[in-house]
């Protein structure tokens, strides 16, 4: 069922788990996360990065969620990842999305400033929230980001910057990024704590691929209540992708939608194991467990 961004992430922090955050690209993907929250009956937050979104169509993105969301009983939102271009935000808000994280990451603070509180009202008059990173998280996802911090701010910074702005939700650094893992990062769960009693805004993971249970379990006990996943998946459909077309060759299969449904079946099982990390599998009761 379709539910609010905002919503779904303020449950996950109250009820002290979080919310998987899925990037996914196409309609099998968008699939495989809604199956895996139904089974596993948690709230799940279905994320598209600007490129898919463009390729698309926010209206047949919005469609094709909505499909999605109706096929089951458990709160999935649809969010948009890493926009920096405030009119696209916007296009999207008015296509009927749940949510936005507008990146001023690449703006100095003046302008992330004006440009993040011009995107937060017009969200909130059409009923949508937004998600705010001003200070950038390293890394470049689907053609969005930097490999070097560009601007970091102190705690207070952040916390008064989202406040002035009327933001729903903080995206702040806090030692992770996007993409694989390259060495162990130094990981901020105790950022997470500060900003935790500066604010009462969710604050929000991302670079979730690549980090240990230990290291999940360290931020949710922190106060993270909403992680991004999106490499992982990729890994996920590309790795069955090989896998099922390799075995169907050596049979002589040529039907697709069998193969179609094998992958989405992994992925699935990807969404499902960090639904459990994150510990929201039963958050939503009913159904089989």
């Amino acid at each position: 069922m379709k539910a609010s961004t905002l919503d779904i992430v303020t449950a996950a922090q109250e009820q002290g788990y979080a919310v998987g955050a899925f990037n996914v690209f196409d309609d099998l993907s968008l699939r495989a996360v809604a199956r895996a929250a139904q089974e596993q009956r948690s709230p799940v937050i279905i994320q598209i990065s600007v490129r898919t979104a463009k390729a698309i169509g926010a209206e047949l993105v919005a469609d094709m969620f909505s499909a999605a969301a109706t096929s089951v009983d458990v709160p999935l939102s649809l969010h948009l990842d890493h926009c920096p271009d405030p009119t696209y935000a916007m296009e999207v808000i008015d296509a009927g999305w749940s949510s936005v994280l507008f990146d001023a990451s690449s703006y100095d603070l003046p302008q992330a400033r004006e440009l993040t509180a011009a995107v937060a009202a017009h969200a909130h008059q059409r009923g949508a929230h937004v998600e705010s990173e001003i200070e950038n998280i390293v890394g470049v996802e689907d053609g969005v980001g930097s490999d070097v911090i560009v601007h970091a701010y102190s705690d207070e910074e952040l916390v008064t910057v989202a406040q002035e702005t009327g933001v729903d939700m903080i995206a702040p650094q806090l030692g992770t990024a996007h993409g694989l893992y390259k060495g162990r990062p130094a990981l901020l769960p105790e950022r997470v704590r500060r900003l935790r009693t500066m604010t009462s805004l969710p604050i929000v993971l991302h670079g979730g691929t690549g980090l240990s249970p230990e290291d999940f379990a360290s931020f949710i006990a922190a106060g993270v209540s909403k992680i991004n996943v999106s490499t992982a998946l990729k890994h996920s459909f590309l790795d069955a992708l090989v896998d099922v077309s390799a075995e169907a060759r050596a049979y002589g299969r040529v039907e697709p939608l069998p193969i179609l449904a094998q992958i989405e079946q992994r992925v699935a099982g990807t969404v499902a194991e960090h639904l459990a990390l994150f510990g929201s599998c039963g958050a939503i009761p009913g159904g089989a467990q």
